[in-house]
């Protein structure tokens, strides 16, 4: 498997990921998608939404806005508790996370994310936890830090003009459940796909893209009659297995994590944490929570307006139950990117350095690539435009065609297509494949079919 500092180098490299404000000496913990991962992400998104929504009956889709009512955040709880267990170490002015550094302490055998402060701290010192900055068991007693980041909306800055960064997208949708249930006369259970940007000023984010301050999600909040919550649940939990390895992850490359009564947060009836082996180990990917009616129940008695569902079958009020699958499209790229790298050694001892991406996911399903440069440029460029109509596709005619195999094998793509003298006489095309390395000989006019075929999910 690829190490951290080898996925880094390759992903700046190959333009998938650029250290954001580089030009400026850069901003920690901040990133920026180069031609190769703006393309990966979209895709990732589209096949999240394919499978989510497209194909699937129940669900339907919404955007909503990232700065709300600073009220939405007071009813769900995020001004009062959305906090991480904050320590400073007095040796060297470092902030950590206390839950963080025990689990880095034991190698996650022990899970602290139910502990008071109180006992974190006494942990910390008894088993003479370290800062991983200076070395030194010297920590401060543990405070809250709020993770929210917090602005001011119009001309003047007052606590009543207070705004926030929407940590999450899930509140979104539920403020809007009755909109959007009466708009589209859904029957419980339905639900709600959103893809959207969320912030949280994270104590000490890092390994990459795994844990930032600004971060894309991919989340479902479906509703379902109480009492049928744990049904659904386990649904979602199969379905969201499914379609990690639909992507390519390798299911031995994955492990579920059922959280016990003492790890459930104050919301959850039941709760799957779908780890990933990342470059460290497993760690989270995917979670997946039954969060009874707590959101519905809160905004309901926040904002004093009745968010009951009427049955229309039963006649029967109630507050439907959610079962919320949330993703990080960024953990779910990282996921893939350390999944399909590979430094393959050929027959003549050669590495060849090639990303078996699946062929949905690939920035460039197809490249198109004339044997010939001044012989059969004005060909390839127009089938070029034609194929860009229906895949993603990109075009190269620098250095000989064997380097230009190896450049697209670097970035993943699934097939190239090469131009030469007979396809100028009789309309076929080469096309080589990525992963075997094979060529076959087919006519132009069934490249069409061959790679809708080949390259989707």
């Amino acid at each position: 498997m690829i190490s951290l500092e080898k996925l880094v180098t390759y992903a700046k490299a190959t333009g998938f990921i650029f250290q954001g404000s580089e030009l400026y000496g850069g901003l920690a913990n901040t990133w920026d998608y180069g031609p190769l991962g703006s393309l990966l992400k979209n895709n990732i998104k589209k096949a999240w939404l394919k499978k989510f929504h497209d194909e699937n009956r129940y669900n339907v889709l919404l955007d909503s806005s990232i700065l709300m009512n600073s009220q939405v955040w007071v009813a769900s709880g995020h001004v009062g508790g959305f906090s991480d267990p904050l320590t400073e170490c007095k040796s060297c002015n470092t902030r950590h996370r206390a839950d963080k550094l025990i689990e880095e302490h034991t190698h996650n055998s022990v899970n602290p994310s139910a502990w008071s402060h109180e006992q974190l701290h006494q942990y910390m010192m008894n088993e003479k936890v370290a800062c991983p900055n200076c070395g030194k068991v010297n920590w401060t007693e543990i405070k809250s830090f709020n993770l929210m980041f917090k602005t001011s909306q119009g001309v003047t800055e007052s606590a009543g003009n207070t705004v926030y960064l929407r940590p999450e997208t899930a509140q979104g949708i539920f403020i809007n459940f009755k909109n959007i249930q009466r708009t589209t006369r859904r029957k419980v259970p339905f639900g709600v796909c959103q893809v959207g940007k969320s912030f949280r000023n994270e104590i000490t984010p890092g390994n990459f893209i795994f844990r930032t301050r600004e971060f894309e999600q991919m989340e479902l909040e479906f509703f379902c009659k109480p009492g049928t919550e744990i049904e659904w649940f386990n649904y979602w939990r199969t379905y969201a297995i499914e379609f990690l390895q639909t992507l390519g992850l390798k299911r031995e490359n994955l492990e579920l994590h059922d959280h016990a009564q003492e790890e459930l947060s104050h919301y959850s009836n039941a709760t799957t944490d779908v780890l990933y082996r990342f470059p460290w180990g497993f760690d989270e990917l995917w979670g997946i929570a039954s969060r009874t009616n707590f959101d519905l129940n809160a905004h309901q008695t926040h904002s004093k307006e009745n968010l009951e569902y009427l049955d229309p079958d039963t006649n029967e009020k109630y507050l439907p139950y959610v079962v919320e699958p949330s993703l990080g499209v960024e953990r779910l790229l990282m996921a893939i990117l350390t999944e399909s790298y590979e430094e393959e050694v050929l027959a003549d001892g050669q590495i060849r350095e090639v990303l078996h991406i699946h062929p949905a996911l690939a920035p460039y399903q197809v490249a198109i690539l004339p044997l010939i440069k001044k012989k059969h440029d004005q060909y390839a460029l127009e089938l070029r435009d034609q194929v860009a109509k229906y895949v993603q596709v990109t075009y190269d005619e620098t250095q000989n065609i064997g380097k230009r195999y190896r450049r697209q094998d670097q970035i993943g793509t699934p097939f190239c297509v090469t131009i030469d003298d007979e396809t100028l006489e009789n309309q076929t095309v080469t096309v080589r494949e990525r992963d075997s390395m094979a060529q076959t000989r087919i006519p132009v006019s069934e490249l069409k079919a061959f790679l809708l075929e080949k390259t989707t999910l």
